[in-house]
C-alpha cells in the first residue's frame, strides 16, 4: 500500500501545483479588477514554480514508464506525458514571447492530465521497447501529439482573443495575451514542426511495423485516424502557403486535425482500458 502511495504521490503533487499556479495566473492576469490594465510579465518565482511542477511530474512519469524495467504505458500516462511536454514547450517559449496570459488555460488542463495516472494507474508492458526504432517512433509520435495539443490550445486562445477584439471588449485577460499576429506565427511554427514529427512517426510505423511491433501494419481505426489527421494538417499547411489561410479558417482546421489525432490513440486507449477493461 505504501509503495502504491509513493508511486502516485508525484502525480498528485504536480497536479496540485499546476492547479494552484493556474489559479494564481487567473487571479493576477485574468480576474477583472477596478485597477487600470497593466501588463504583468512572468516573474522568476512563477517560472520556478512551473519548472518545479514539471520536474515532479516528469519524475512520476519516468518511474511509471521505466521504473519496473522495460517500458510500460497506458492512456493516462500518454495524456499526462502529452500535457507535460506541452507545458514544457510553453515554459521554454515564455523566454521568447509573453506567455503569462495563456497560463490560466494551460495549467488547469495540465493539472487534470497530471492527475490522470493517479486516477487510472493501470499500465501494460510494451513489447520491443528496447529497440532504437521503437524509441524513434515513440518519441516522434509523443512530441508530435504534444505539439498538436499545444497548437489546439493555442487555437482556442486565438479564437477567444479574436472574439474579444471584434466586440471591442478589452479585458484584463485579453491585455495579457501576446499580439494576435505573434500568436498566429507561433501556431504555424508549432504545427509545421509537429507535422514533420508526425510524418516521421507514421513512416516508421509503416515501414518498420513488423520489426517494431512484431506484426505487419494493421489497418485499424487508430491507423486510419492517424493518417486522416496527417491529411488534415497537410491540407492546412498547403492552404496557408497557397491561399493564405488564417484566422477562423486556420483555427477550425487545427482543431479538427487535433480531435482526429486525439481519437487515434488517447481515445482508443481510453475505450479499451477504461470502458472495456482491456490492459
Amino acid at each position: 500500500m505504501r509503495d502504491i502511495l509513493l508511486q502516485l504521490l508525484p502525480h498528485i503533487v504536480s497536479s496540485l501545483l499546476y492547479a494552484a499556479l493556474g489559479f494564481h495566473f487567473w487571479r493576477t492576469r485574468w480576474k477583472e479588477t477596478g485597477q487600470p490594465l497593466v501588463t504583468l510579465p512572468m516573474q522568476p518565482w512563477e517560472r520556478a514554480g512551473i519548472l518545479g511542477a514539471l520536474i515532479i511530474q516528469g519524475w512520476g512519469l519516468a518511474e511509471g514508464l521505466f521504473g519496473a524495467g522495460g517500458m510500460r504505458f497506458s492512456f493516462s500516462y500518454a495524456l499526462s506525458l502529452m500535457l507535460w511536454l506541452a507545458v514544457l514547450i510553453y515554459w521554454i517559449e515564455s523566454f521568447r514571447s509573453r506567455m503569462d496570459g495563456l497560463q490560466p488555460m494551460v495549467l488547469p488542463l495540465a493539472a487534470l492530465a497530471a492527475a490522470a495516472p493517479a486516477a487510472f494507474p493501470q499500465l501494460r508492458v510494451v513489447a520491443n521497447a528496447d529497440s532504437w526504432g521503437f524509441l524513434l517512433h515513440f518519441l516522434t509520435a509523443m512530441l508530435a501529439y504534444s505539439l498538436f495539443t499545444l497548437s489546439a490550445l493555442h487555437a482556442v486562445f486565438m479564437g477567444f482573443a479574436e472574439r474579444k477584439l471584434h466586440r471591442r471588449a478589452i479585458t484584463r485577460g485579453l491585455s495579457s495575451l501576446p499580439p494576435i499576429l505573434t500568436m498566429e506565427a507561433l501556431l504555424f511554427r508549432m504545427i509545421s514542426v509537429a507535422f514533420v514529427l508526425l510524418t516521421v512517426a507514421l513512416l516508421s510505423g509503416v515501414f518498420f511495423s513488423e520489426a517494431l511491433f512484431g506484426r505487419a501494419l494493421a489497418v485499424d481505426h487508430k491507423t486510419l485516424f492517424a493518417f486522416a489527421s496527417w491529411g488534415i494538417f497537410a491540407a492546412l499547411l498547403i492552404g496557408r502557403r497557397v491561399y493564405g489561410w488564417r484566422g477562423r479558417v486556420a483555427l477550425r482546421w487545427t482543431l479538427a486535425g487535433f480531435m482526429v489525432l486525439f481519437l487515434a490513440y488517447i481515445g482508443s486507449r481510453f475505450v479499451a482500458e477504461v470502458v472495456l477493461g482491456r490492459i
